[in-house]
């Protein structure tokens, strides 16, 4: 259907570059969404103000620029700390890393939100009762916690993946071989920019599209025996 001039591997090749990005980014996010939501809860004041401040300062920045100050700035600030330690070799941040790290970072703060809400929709009193059986803070999460906020959290769960996924598009900005920049290299270089980026455009489809019947299986498997209106 699209003559792709030879470049159809190098596309594949990017897209499983794009996968891998967004799995351990949503690896990482989903650890900093549990952890800012259990801090968002917490009785702490200090733990609930880094938490606010976390959520507050990534959902008002713009992806783009926060993938641009994480990058330059990281890249800054291991170079410094490098040279006053002696280290006097330019130190260049491997792209993957930081486009990893800066996705998880920032949807971090969307799951936090998730999670937190889905937390929040579990009677209290079931906690206090674990709690008055003598159970640990770990198996409280472990047992009642974690088992009965997956149904709640799932929706916000999927729509926040489907959003990351998309957003692994940004990591060609910062020089990581993914989909878009094969794809651009490509246009470039056959001067067919619609073609390429239509494939691209059709991939990231495919992806959303198995995502969503993945999630739709996962809110009937966590849901069963749950009556719904």
């Amino acid at each position: 259907m699209f003559d792709l001039h030879g470049y159809g591997m190098s596309i594949l090749m990017g897209a499983l570059l794009t996968i891998e990005v967004a799995l351990f980014s949503l690896l990482i996010a989903t650890v900093l969404g549990l952890l800012g939501a259990l801090a968002k809860l917490s009785p702490s004041k200090t733990a609930r103000w880094i938490a606010t401040l976390y959520t507050t300062i990534v959902r008002g920045i713009p992806d783009l620029v926060l993938m641009l100050l994480v990058f330059y700035g990281g890249q800054l600030l291991i170079n410094q700390v490098a040279s006053a330690l002696g280290h006097n070799d330019y130190i260049d941040i491997n792209p993957f890393i930081a486009g990893v790290l800066t996705i998880g970072f920032m949807f971090g703060a969307y799951m936090t939100e998730t999670f937190r809400g889905a937390i929040l929709a579990i009677p209290y009193g079931q906690l206090e009762a674990a709690y008055a059986f003598g159970m640990t803070r770990w198996q409280v999460f472990r047992r009642i916690l974690l088992p009965q906020m997956i149904p709640h959290a799932i929706p916000g769960f999927g729509n926040n993946w489907l959003v990351l996924l998309k957003t692994t598009a940004l990591v060609s900005i910062i020089g990581l071989d993914d989909m878009v920049r094969k794809a651009a290299l490509a246009a470039g270089a056959t001067r067919l920019p619609f073609t390429f980026y239509l494939v691209v455009a059709l991939v990231f489809l495919g992806f959303t599209t198995v995502s969503i019947l993945l999630l739709k299986w996962a809110e009937r498997r966590y849901n069963v025996g749950t009556k719904t209106v």
